[in-house]
């Protein structure tokens, strides 16, 4: 084995480009390996569309290498053990990595830096999956601000660490256990055909480039879940198949609509800086008073929310989305979240739980701060008499009812108007749609005016303690 060798471990870093892990090692060493540890709980822990995403993802990370004249060597098992037995065993005298923020991570990387240590090895961390590392962005008293505003300020402000440029290592061909075989084709976010439809970073720059032709119309659009008005890139930032620093980049601030979505990637890193300070927020408020809230336990009405049997159409649509697809569009994630933590008043970790295993995207920093936004109890928070109403959300940002139509086919022959309230509809409207309420579509399982009173009293208590 070469004297001057180095691992570079890939974990949510699935690319080679603007990757500053893999730049660094190959810069620095003779010879690098690539190395992917296959954690079974991880890989059980994801809902199917993410599950498939990943593995072609990493199936063309390892494509990418043997262009390169090596190949990706994936073990099977728990990485604080894996990680430190493979170095050991190669006789590497270097680990380069990007870190995580989540417990889980946080936790399993501590290990496997003591492992390493003991056998007197370096790890070399960099922050190749966020545009600013924790703790770049700062207030004057030195923490994560909890409003969002003064983070994002600063953080453009935020001059950007220096990434390394890659070197000429030679890249190692050490096969192991190999990858298990995706069950479907390469899943995409929302399913949307226009996208392009391979996996890894040249599908990730492919689409990159298909948003590009739409970005400056994002301002408008972005909003409108029956448009392709988002970029469609949440997945690829989730696996890093695409740097975000060279995304922002990328897209600049020369117009409105690229300020806009810049603006939704500070959101991202806000998260993870945030999760970074305050690991309890995965399962805790971030807002203590909140702790006492009066959760209901309405077993029957998850149900109904998770299967999009509610009976309020857009809240519906958006939750057969979630199951059908692994993809939910960002205005609708709000609405269902609202519709879940106040109309129904059950506790936002439920539905946390419910999307992180189905999401394609699912990002522990971003679901958890997402669910805590929309629930008022994170930071920043929604206030907590803000109550989405689906109905009027459903009329301003889906007023033909395109996206209603595509996930509820029972209500597509109704019209523009009484699609996004069918209970409101007159009878012969209904019948000439071939819609029966609690037969062929369910009604209203709560009143939206009522259970909207019924949370502002829960909050409002709480609010007076």
């Amino acid at each position: 084995m070469a004297d001057d060798l180095a691992v570079v471990w890939f974990r949510r870093d699935l690319r080679l480009e603007d990757n500053p892990a893999w730049a660094a090692a190959t810069a620095a060493h003779d010879s690098v390996l690539a190395l992917y540890v296959l954690d079974p709980v991880l890989l059980d822990a994801a809902g199917a569309h993410r599950r498939d995403r990943f593995l072609h993802d990493l199936g063309a990370l390892d494509h990418t290498l043997r262009d390169a004249g090596g190949s990706l060597r994936v073990v099977h098992g728990a990485a604080a053990e894996v990680v430190p037995a493979e170095v050991a065993e190669l006789g590497a005298v270097a680990v380069y990595a990007n870190a995580d923020v989540t417990p889980y991570a946080t936790a399993r990387d501590e290990v496997a830096d003591r492992a390493l240590a003991e056998i007197e090895v370096d790890v070399h961390w960099s922050w190749g999956t966020l545009v600013h590392p924790p703790g770049a962005v700062l207030t004057n008293a030195g923490d994560v601000s909890q409003v969002f505003t003064p983070f994002h300020r600063t953080w453009s402000a935020t001059a950007l660490d220096p990434w390394p440029e890659p070197g000429d290592a030679e890249v190692l061909d050490r096969p192991a256990d190999g990858l298990p075989a995706p069950s479907a084709d390469y899943p995409l976010v929302g399913g949307e055909e226009e996208a392009a439809a391979e996996p890894g970073e040249r599908g990730a720059a492919a689409r990159l480039a298909w948003f590009l032709e739409r970005v400056d119309d994002y301002r408008e659009t972005r909003d409108r879940p029956g448009e392709v008005g988002s970029s469609q890139l949440s997945a690829d930032l989730r696996f890093g198949t695409l740097s975000p620093r060279r995304l922002v980049e990328i897209v600049g601030d020369a117009t409105d609509g690229r300020k806009a979505f810049v603006r939704q990637v500070a959101w991202r890193d806000w998260y993870a800086h945030t999760l970074w300070r305050r690991p309890d927020m995965v399962t805790e408020p971030l807002k203590a008073q909140f702790a006492a809230l009066p959760w209901r336990d309405d077993p029957e009405g998850v149900d109904a929310w998770r299967r999009g049997r509610t009976g309020i159409p857009l809240v519906d649509a958006g939750m057969r989305q979630l199951v059908a697809t692994g993809w939910v569009h960002n205005r609708v994630r709000l609405v269902v979240g609202s519709f879940l933590t106040k109309n129904l008043l059950v506790d936002w970790r439920i539905g946390e739980r419910w999307f992180r295993h189905h999401l394609m995207d699912g990002d522990v920093a971003q679901n958890v701060g997402n669910w805590q936004w929309v629930a008022g109890t994170g930071p920043d928070a929604s206030p907590f008499h803000r109550v989405f109403n689906p109905v009027l959300q459903s009329r301003k940002f889906d007023p033909d009812g395109a996206y209603l139509r595509r996930w509820l086919p029972e209500l597509a022959q109704l019209s523009g108007e009484a699609i996004h309230a069918p209970w409101e509809a007159g009878p012969l409207e209904l019948a000439e749609a071939g819609v029966v309420l609690d037969d062929t579509y369910p009604a209203p399982i709560v009143d939206l005016g009522e259970s909207r009173e019924r949370a502002l009293g829960a909050y409002e208590e709480i609010r007076r303690r």
